[in-house]
């Protein structure tokens, strides 16, 4: 399991790319399809992620939304807005730049 300060980083990346292929999704629902796609080598606890959806949403990056779900109960679903979009581009560059540089030093080693 990776830990948590590792995943921090990558965290607003993964979830930016997670929306831009399934909208809507409520918390819940992203921290699962965060473990499911990572064959459970990444776990993304509540502590971070609510955080973490707040931040992208103040900066305009998420659009979030309460719906009403079975049983009376409610949910708050997310979606990525154009700036979010703008802004997974930018996370992917920078993401794509860093891993390379990690693997020519881990070949160097």
């Amino acid at each position: 399991m990776a830990k948590q300060d590792s995943l921090q980083g990558a965290l607003p990346l993964m979830v930016l790319k997670l929306l831009s292929k399934r909208p809507r999704l409520h918390g819940y629902a992203i921290m699962t399809a965060i473990k499911v796609s990572s064959n459970g080598v990444l776990r993304v606890e509540e502590g971070s992620l609510y955080p973490a959806l707040r931040r992208m949403e103040e900066t305009g990056w998420l659009r979030a939304e309460w719906i009403d779900r079975e049983a009376g109960r409610r949910a708050r679903v997310y979606e990525i807005t154009a700036r979010g979009r703008r802004q997974l581009a930018v996370e992917e560059s920078r993401w794509q730049t860093s891993t390379a540089a990690v693997n020519q030093v881990l070949r160097m080693a």
